[in-house]
């Protein structure tokens, strides 16, 4: 959709579709309270502005709706969708990368207290191991951080699928 698109949606639709992108309530509120927005730049920014404010709370809120890293989220539903096309690179990983990012998930969710979150586009099986090991040893502060910062490039990633970056006509 373009960008005048996403301005004409009606409020429910656009929080259901930016809900998608990123499940954090007060986030998808200040998004919404930017339309509308005379690119897609603008959106992004705002998006990319709100989501630095994340805390471990919020993350915790939008991890709901993220599958472990190596699962495959079932279902028709766009969140669904969206998960499995994010995490095409583990349907080729070898079984013993596969096994080891479930043994990492369980010692990530024992250390933490929530699921292991990365950018799974563009990233391969053996990236996301090599990530995931790196992050065990973060601390619990900087690993907040971290998941966070991975949810905004997923949430961007999922923004720049949805709006295209057509400027709004003017006139």
């Amino acid at each position: 959709m373009r960008i005048g698109d996403f301005n004409a949606l009606d409020e429910g639709d656009a929080r259901d579709l930016v809900s998608l992108w990123a499940a954090i309530p007060r986030w998808v509120t200040a998004v919404l309270a930017g339309r509308p927005y005379p690119t897609r730049e603008a959106l992004e920014e705002t998006a990319a502005a709100e989501a630095a404010t994340w805390d471990a709370a919020d993350l915790d809120q939008a991890l709901a709706q993220h599958p472990r890293i190596g699962e495959r989220r079932e279902g028709d539903d766009p969140s669904a969708t969206a998960s499995r096309r994010e995490q095409a690179a583990m349907t080729d990983a070898a079984s013993d990368v596969a096994q080891r990012i479930a043994a990492g998930n369980t010692r990530y969710e024992a250390r933490f207290g929530r699921v292991f979150l990365i950018r799974a586009r563009g990233r391969s099986a053996d990236e996301m191991l090599a990530e995931l090991e790196r992050r065990l040893a973060n601390t619990p502060e900087s690993e907040v951080a971290e998941a966070a910062g991975q949810l905004a490039e997923i949430a961007l990633l999922r923004l720049r699928e949805s709006v295209s970056a057509e400027r709004v006509a003017s006139g």
